[in-house]
């Protein structure tokens, strides 16, 4: 059975820190509709430099290889950007969002912003983890451990950050380091890992949220989504984590036949989450 693209539910314009002047929203736009998605939701990175009141990165300091990059997210030119690109593509459902990253760390800060708004889509995702005192980036890990444990590290911090914040709706690239091991990332398997895998998806479905599958990252197979159906997850979302407008939709349909493989389904309309 033919089915039309789904949503995509994380891309990036130039109202991310880590995106070009190339990052259009409204090219963005052009190639969603181009291409044929129903719908995308501009998921802006929401990270911070520096822990605030209320904030448990407090007693944690930061890496500046990893801060110095960071700005902070100018929401009302980026919403005012949403309206304009929502004038002008009527037939393209355009979302509003942001990726929260380390947002068991920031709750405070983080909360402020995305309470403050309106957001339809608001993302948890996984960047640094602390480490040493510090917070680093993800990959930065790999050579302080073995591969492995780095990956177990990461996990066991994934765990935190799904338990310790209720800001997000969707966990963006659950197994995030995978896109640097050191060996490359086409060597990396997912089986080693399978019980921290299903700790977190564990972890993950019992809040009632939704898995994302990212398909920036090296693919998840057929058998990590059914890890995430067996943990009692109901929902999964389509996100091509595009920082350039032509890869918004990226693989979808591959990864539209990995889902159904694993037996999710397209949910009540085009622009909803595929369900189990």
């Amino acid at each position: 059975m033919k089915h039309v693209l789904p949503a995509d539910n994380h891309v990036h314009s130039e109202w991310s820190y880590d995106t070009s002047a190339d990052a259009s929203m409204l090219r963005t736009c052009e190639q969603a509709v181009a291409i044929g998605l129903p719908s995308v939701a501009f998921t802006e990175h929401l990270e911070f430099t520096e822990g605030g009141p209320g904030d448990a990165i407090a007693s944690v300091g930061t890496d500046h290889r990893w801060w110095s990059r960071i700005k902070p997210l100018d929401v009302t030119g980026y919403m005012a950007c949403i309206e304009d690109c929502r004038a002008r593509f009527p037939g393209l459902r355009i979302l509003s969002g942001v990726e929260a990253g380390e947002s068991h760390l920031f709750a405070a800060s983080a909360g402020a912003i995305v309470h403050g708004h309106d957001f339809d889509r608001v993302l948890g995702s996984l960047h640094a983890v602390p480490y040493e005192g510090r917070l680093v980036a993800a990959d930065a890990i790999f050579g302080k451990m073995s591969d492995d444990d780095a990956m177990r590290y990461y996990f066991t911090e994934l765990i935190a950050l799904i338990e310790g914040s209720d800001l997000f709706e969707i966990l963006a690239h659950l197994d995030f380091p995978r896109r640097y091991w050191p060996k490359g990332a086409h060597l990396y398997r997912e089986e080693p890992f399978e019980e921290e895998y299903r700790a977190v998806l564990h972890s993950l479905a019992g809040t009632g949220r939704v898995l994302e599958i990212n398909t920036k990252s090296p693919l998840a197979s057929v058998d990590l989504v059914r890890w995430w159906r067996d943990a009692g997850g109901t929902a999964v979302s389509f996100g091509s984590d595009a920082h350039l407008p032509p890869r918004v939709g990226d693989r979808f349909k591959l990864a539209v036949d990995i889902v159904e493989a694993a037996g999710f389904r397209p949910g009540h309309d085009q622009y909803d989450f595929w369900r189990a």
